[in-house]
């Protein structure tokens, strides 16, 4: 039997679908940051399964000599040491496909939040406001809507943006990625010209860091609304505020903040966050995307695949 180290929460599923692949699990999930180094050594573990609670770098694959793959429980990597992972000639395994259509979902959610202003009626109507003209909205229908990222995530979004009659260009950094019916691979030049909404689906790196700031917002023809679903760290939030208070940014919907740890924002993140909370404009949301009762437990069936492909079972 292989062995796999669970250090976080999963869908009860997990179990099961891995017993069916001959994977033996040791579910410890109470397991603290500093506790997992000697847990790892305790065991001859192929595999350790995760999902944000901790970075896995080389120091902690030095515990963990015997393993043979990283399972990340998600579709970000962005807390992998990758480089490490490949000197380690250890596995990178993450499962976008099972959280894609949740963000494709999701997305489409936030743009019709804030095209029509939905929080802010429902804000309204609550407090005993009745403001019908000044919650008149957009359509999607008609608009030009550009996403940065045509992988998992954008295509999803792009998918079912189609029902709505609207035009759908995409960029990607990646050449080999490939056009589909559902969008129009274009250069960022052309993005810039024609979108009238700017998606970011683009993962977390040091390359991807602030990848949209004030120079690229600054390179569009036309005023945008901005959503990201992505990760908080490829948007330079102050260019984005500043693009907010100038008009060049209509609205932003943000499923992902520069900091999502609240209660440790720096005074500047403090600064930039109490601006948004506060903009009529800006929908804002925990990071849940990807977090609905499906995708839960289909994370776990794109693992325990790939994890038996792996495996050669």
């Amino acid at each position: 039997m292989s062995l796999c180290l669970v250090i976080d929460e999963m869908h009860p599923s997990l179990p099961d679908l891995m017993q069916k692949i001959g994977v033996t699990l040791h579910y410890r999930p109470d397991l603290s940051v500093a506790e997992v180094p000697a847990a790892l050594a305790a065991h001859p573990y192929e595999g350790l399964m995760v999902r944000s609670k901790l970075r896995v770098t080389a120091e902690l694959l030095s515990h963990g000599p015997q393993l043979r793959y990283v399972a990340r429980a998600g579709a970000g990597v962005d807390n992998i040491d990758e480089a490490a992972l490949t000197a380690a000639g250890v596995t990178l395994l993450n499962a976008p496909e099972g959280n894609r259509d949740a963000v494709g979902e999701y997305a489409v959610g936030l743009l019709l939040a804030l095209f029509r202003n939905i929080a802010r009626a429902d804000h309204e109507v609550r407090a005993g406001q009745w403001c019908r003209e000044a919650n008149r909205g957009e359509e999607i229908g008609g608009k030009t809507i550009g996403l940065f990222g045509y992988g998992h995530m954008g295509r999803a979004f792009a998918r079912r943006l189609q029902a709505f009659g609207c035009t759908v260009l995409a960029h990607d950094h990646d050449p080999a990625v490939l056009p589909d019916a559902n969008a129009t691979l274009v250069s960022l030049a052309e993005l810039q010209d024609r979108a009238e909404v700017l998606s970011l689906h683009i993962p977390y790196s040091a390359a991807n860091h602030h990848w949209v700031n004030e120079e690229l917002l600054a390179g569009f023809r036309n005023a945008i609304w901005l959503l990201n679903t992505a990760r908080g760290e490829v948007l330079d939030h102050a260019a984005l505020v500043q693009r907010l208070q100038t008009g060049q940014v209509r609205g932003a919907a943000l499923d992902v903040l520069e900091n999502e740890k609240l209660t440790t924002l720096t005074a500047g993140q403090q600064a930039r966050f109490a601006y948004l909370a506060a903009a009529p404009n800006v929908v804002l949301s925990p990071h849940v995307g990807g977090w609905s009762y499906q995708s839960y437990q289909r994370i776990n069936e794109v693992l325990a695949g790939k994890i038996a492909a792996f495996l050669g079972r």
